[in-house]
């Protein structure tokens, strides 16, 4: 059974557009094109973030829950689902 991570994420920027999250050593740009849920939130909102598992990120103030491969290629993740018509 895996143990508990201690690896921490950290925001490292925030800027109109997006904000850096830092992850060991690479640091992804969650850009709020991609990520709208985020665009309204504070400081202290973005900052807490758990990283429980090496592809799972939560915002416990948010709510938000997302795998760190959604970030590396949010094109892949889409936010509309795609009904068959």
């Amino acid at each position: 059974m895996p143990g508990i991570s201690t690896s921490q994420a950290e925001v490292t920027h925030i800027s109109k557009h997006g904000f850096w999250l830092l992850l060991e050593d690479e640091e992804l740009l969650l850009a709020f094109e991609h990520f709208p849920w985020f665009k309204k939130a504070t400081v202290e909102q973005l900052s807490d973030v758990q990283w429980p598992t090496p592809n799972h990120l939560y915002w416990p103030l948010l709510d938000v829950d997302l795998s760190v491969e959604s970030i590396r290629d949010p094109l892949a993740f889409p936010l509309i689902s795609r009904l068959a018509a």
